[in-house]
């Protein structure tokens, strides 16, 4: 089994649902610390003039150890509304504009309540359920999982994939840093890291920016394109990827944003 462990993010990037394609189990990392201002409750959009603008979810101000689990959004219904304005620019300029949009109120007139992992989950659902992949996640605070302690950001992941008896387990190309590749061989578990190459199309009157929101990736291709994009993802070893982030730093390349 190949697993996957994210913290849930807010319809985040190309690269996110490419390491979910290939992924056999997928778990919402979500008993980990919250840290504001990241992809958990905002991503990017194009903005009407040049460059890109956040959309955002506000959430309800939390101790700083607050787990993810626990956070609660601030007036979800309000932020859908202004979400909803921020996609102004799109209609009837971008060609999937319609389907967007209401994929994005989808996800929204869903929420039973005001839990920010419930809206990223349902967010990564439509977004799959839309692409044709498969998405059946495992919350990690639902999981009756007994881990060790784990002293580094990189260490949860060898303990639940252990746990989880999975034979191998993948990350983004830019979290390399975070792994010791002796604490997966000392459980018995592969480690592997996906390399997303660049995805560059056509936005009518806008400029290209890269790495936004999925959103914006459907609102410019259809279906068949963007898993064109996923499926050319690569698979690369430990040893691969440290070489592929040293070259790229050295040849000062853009990369995908890493993990929060």
């Amino acid at each position: 089994m190949q697993l996957g462990i994210m913290q849930p993010y807010f319809f985040p990037h190309l690269a996110y649902f490419s390491l979910i394609n290939v992924c056999d189990r997928w778990v919402v990392f979500d008993t980990s610390q919250y840290t504001p201002k990241t992809w958990m409750n905002r991503n990017r959009l194009l903005h009407p003039q040049s460059g890109w603008l956040w959309m955002t979810v506000p959430v309800v101000s939390a101790p700083r150890e607050t787990p993810i689990r626990d956070i609660r959004l601030h007036n979800p219904q309000r932020a859908r509304q202004t979400i909803n304005g921020q996609l102004g620019h799109y209609r009837r300029v971008a060609p999937h504009w319609q389907q967007v949009e209401t994929l994005v109120d989808e996800v929204f007139s869903g929420l039973q309540g005001d839990s920010l992992v419930e809206l990223d989950i349902r967010s990564l659902a439509a977004v799959c359920s839309y692409l044709g992949l498969g998405f059946e996640p495992l919350v990690a605070s639902a999981l009756p999982l007994a881990l060790p302690t784990v002293d580094h950001p990189g260490g949860w992941a060898p303990a639940v994939a252990a746990a989880l008896r999975a034979d191998s387990y993948v990350n983004p190309i830019g979290g390399v840093h975070l792994f010791d590749l002796a604490e997966f061989a000392e459980v018995g578990v592969q480690l592997r890291l996906l390399e997303q190459p660049a995805f560059s199309y056509p936005t009518g009157p806008f400029r290209f920016e890269p790495s936004l929101s999925i959103l914006d990736v459907l609102m410019w291709n259809d279906v068949d394109a963007v898993r064109q994009a996923i499926g050319e993802a690569r698979l690369l070893s430990f040893a691969q990827a440290t070489d592929r982030v040293a070259a790229d730093a050295a040849s000062d390349l853009p990369t995908f944003p890493a993990p929060v």
